[in-house]
């Protein structure tokens, strides 16, 4: 007996569908049957739909089978079965003009989920894709390829986003992403937490987990994964618009390095298996045991070029960060350090050898420029970022600069807090020319509770640091040939779930002018 759900074939509900602009029908293709002997099941949408990773002529449709997405057997509710999944790519809302469909089969090593890369495609345009899998019909999804190489284009509209803790609160972030219909997002980092909040004012955590315990196995990261996916907010971003994604530590455990690290490669394994399986990404990244190449580029056009970068899984361990604030700065100063990797590093600066778009974007996950409390070069800290890599730092700086990127954006996440700074090869010396800017997103939940904004005096040893706010958010950037503009979106409350009674506005807003780097307040 054939089954439809109507409501999974909305987009997260019928006001999902009118924000991301979208309208559904039933499909043709409903009657298509399941595998043969795969037993019954009930929506199995219940983690939403997704799209990633574009190319002029593809772009990656993602799904998940999980009717119970919280067990903590990390199935996801399914028997271990073999379901057929069909899929569609239309060139419009109703699906009156398809371009592509096709089946593919979900199994259970791979948690059900479904990575589909469409090839063929029209450059530069928006499309619309869903799934149908045991006689149930999935939200709808828009998405778009990126322009064809050298195209001419005027203006892209993105965000980006990171660290998003389920327990520490809500994310109406993405609502307000929503309501900015980017044409892209790009998440650097945190998509989940291995572990349970451990946040002071743990009574103001709004939400709790399912299964409470740490991850540590391929079953617990993937109720992790699962339960985060369930977020109607976040399902409706993931739907609105194509995603380019990378991690940082909290997807597999907290600081976790590519040499001592205190994870284990089966837990790193784990741990990569889970995001490979929950993210929109290329089977290029598909993991192999404990390694997953993620460090990828993605050109849209003549405007814009990504560089998506891992500064977690190649790099040197951090420097010990002792409770007096002063690491040793001849270890963190060491040459023969690197938070990219010896490979990892030699490609991006052949990426820089050629200058096929105005803005190279950096979306990376730690900081990038110095931060300094005192002012004094014999001292160092924040070891967990790139001053703890100093020399890495200026062998990817000195790169740009002799290699004539003309216009370079770093984009950052990981500290729970905006910021907006200029960058220079010598941070102490404050007439250094400006060789590029970095821009920081702050979380979408997690918290930072003993933060506070920096003092006049901080300010005035990093005069290279425009701007910081300890609130809750996402960045809405818009380029064009002219400029890229940096909109600082903050969310008044994540605690708080009746979205009424929560604002989100823009904070501070900075633009960056092509050819003449440095930021400027608007």
């Amino acid at each position: 007996m054939r089954q439809v759900n109507r409501r999974s074939v909305l987009l997260g509900g019928a006001a999902a569908v009118s924000a991301a602009g979208l309208t559904a029908t039933l499909p043709s293709w409903a009657s298509a049957r399941t595998t043969a002997a795969a037993p019954a099941i009930h929506d199995p949408f219940q983690l939403g739909v997704a799209s990633g990773d574009p190319l002029p002529d593809s772009v990656v449709l993602w799904t998940r089978l999980a009717p119970a997405p919280l067990n903590p057997d990390g199935l996801g509710g399914m028997p271990n079965a073999s379901y057929a999944v069909d899929w569609e790519i239309a060139n419009d809302a109703a699906f009156s003009s398809i371009a592509q469909k096709g089946t593919v089969t979900a199994v259970q090593a791979s948690a059900h989920s479904v990575h589909v890369e469409p090839a063929g495609l029209e450059a530069g345009r928006e499309y619309f894709y869903r799934f149908k899998a045991a006689g149930y019909i999935s939200p709808v999804g828009r998405t778009r390829t990126a322009p064809a190489a050298g195209a001419a284009v005027n203006q892209l509209k993105y965000a980006f986003s990171s660290c998003q803790h389920w327990e520490e609160g809500w994310y109406h972030a993405y609502k307000g992403m929503v309501a900015d219909n980017p044409e892209l997002v790009l998440f650097l980092g945190d998509y989940i937490y291995e572990k349970k909040s451990g946040r002071k004012l743990s009574a103001l955590n709004p939400r709790h987990l399912a299964v409470s315990d740490d991850a540590t196995t391929l079953a617990l990261y993937r109720a992790r994964h699962g339960q985060h996916k369930t977020d109607a907010d976040l399902q409706a971003a993931h739907a609105m618009a194509p995603w380019m994604v990378v991690f940082d530590d909290h997807e597999v455990m907290n600081n976790w390095n590519g040499t001592t690290s205190p994870a284990s490669a089966d837990r790193k394994a784990a741990g990569f298996q889970a995001f490979y399986e929950h993210m929109p990404i290329r089977s290029t990244a598909k993991p192999v045991g404990a390694t997953i190449k993620l460090y990828r580029q993605f050109v849209w056009g003549n405007l814009a070029r990504f560089h998506l970068l891992d500064t977690r899984q190649y790099r040197n361990a951090q420097v010990p960060d002792p409770a007096d604030g002063n690491p040793n700065c001849t270890t963190m100063r060491d040459p023969a350090r690197s938070i990219l990797g010896t490979a990892q590093e030699a490609w991006l600066l052949k990426q820089f050898e050629t200058h096929p778009a105005t803005w190279d974007f950096l979306g990376q996950q730690v900081f990038f420029a110095t931060r300094d409390d005192d002012g004094s070069k014999t001292t160092c800290q924040s070891t967990d970022s790139w001053q703890g890599y100093e020399a890495s730092r200026d062998r990817i700086a000195k790169g740009w600069v002799d290699r004539k990127v003309p216009n370079p954006i770093v984009l950052t996440g990981d500290v729970h807090r905006h910021w907006a700074a200029d960058l220079r090869r010598d941070y102490f010396n404050h007439s250094d020319p400006i060789i590029g800017s970095e821009f920081v997103t702050t979380s979408v939940t997690s918290n930072s509770d003993d933060a506070t904004d920096p003092s006049a005096a901080w300010y005035a040893n990093n005069p290279h640091v425009k701007y910081c706010r300890g609130k809750r958010g996402y960045v809405r950037m818009t380029a064009s040939q002219a400029q890229v503009r940096a909109d600082f979106v903050t969310v008044s409350d994540t605690t708080e779930g009746a979205i009424g009674k929560v604002t989100i506005a823009t904070d501070r807003s900075y633009v960056v002018q092509a050819g003449k780097p440095g930021l400027q307040q608007v």
